[in-house]
């Protein structure tokens, strides 16, 4: 409305100058006003409805959200899309890590403290929409126990300590906040903490499992079934959720990743300390 009402002043201050003009300027600048005007309306129009599309738009939100998470990891991490410069310790390469077993035992320990939380807030579902994505086959509590009872008994460890300051317990409390008040990034973490343990964490699985574990896969890295179709089922149940989403809610989610990362990396620190 400001750009029409600001050429049809220019239009106006045209007709009354042009009446002092001879016949024949006065019908050509009549001319190029309309011209001009109607050029311009026309490109602020296109301006206002044309928006341009975000990164992985067009194959739905979840494709935006793995998108987002690629530009976070190392060419190392994510040969294809990874962007990001080594920086902190867990971004150098898997094989040049010296896991230690008290390490890991503490890694799946801080991992149970999110994947509990994760699961008891979608059991409870204090927003509606969380209890689409009750078992949904990704589960990892219950395989995190076993794993944990596997791990100190054959290496004889003691009972891993999650402390209230440490990074499983803070992390939970953040998801209990984000999962009362903020849906949207409540969303951004589980997608992201779910789903990278399906992918590279895997595959940091297996490369510790090489050095300390005697090459054992532990359950948190085996699911019944294929889980590439519970992946599936749970990016479709993604998408049709943030279809309800505006898209300043789907950018505030897809703002979320860094911090997610930041909580996930430093739970996977654990892996490296010291035996006790």
């Amino acid at each position: 409305m400001q750009c029409s009402t600001s050429y049809s002043r220019v239009s106006t201050d045209l007709v009354h100058c042009r009446a002092t003009w001879p016949a024949g300027q006065r019908r050509a600048v009549s001319h190029n006003a309309r011209a001009i005007i109607g050029r311009s309306v026309v490109r602020s129009d296109a301006t206002a409805v044309k928006e341009r599309p975000r990164p992985g738009e067009k194959k739905g939100f979840v494709e935006e959200m793995r998108m987002a998470a690629m530009r976070l990891h190392t060419r190392d991490q994510a040969p294809k899309d990874g962007s990001r410069p080594e920086e902190k310790p867990e971004d150098q390469p898997v094989r040049q890590w010296t896991p230690s077993r008290a390490g890991y035992l503490r890694f799946l320990a801080e991992s149970k403290a999110v994947y509990d939380t994760l699961e008891q807030i979608v059991e409870a579902a204090p927003k509606s929409e969380y209890a689409k994505f009750r078992n949904t086959g990704l589960e990892r509590s219950a395989p995190l126990a076993r794993d944990i009872q596997w791990l100190q008994k054959t290496y004889d460890l003691p009972s891993p300590e999650v402390s209230a300051d440490g990074p499983g317990a803070e992390y939970a409390s953040a998801l209990k906040q984000l999962a009362a008040d903020d849906p949207a990034a409540f969303i951004c973490h589980f997608y992201n903490f779910y789903f990278a343990h399906t992918a590279g964490g895997r595959m940091i699985g297996r490369k510790v499992a090489e050095v300390i574990l005697d090459n054992k896969t532990l359950d948190f890295y085996q699911w019944d079934g294929e889980v590439k179709d519970k992946l599936a089922a749970v990016k479709d149940k993604i998408n049709e959720l943030a279809e309800t989403w505006t898209r300043e809610q789907k950018d505030h989610c897809l703002e979320e990743t860094n911090k997610s990362f930041q909580h996930s990396g430093a739970i996977l620190r654990t892996i490296t300390a010291s035996e006790e």
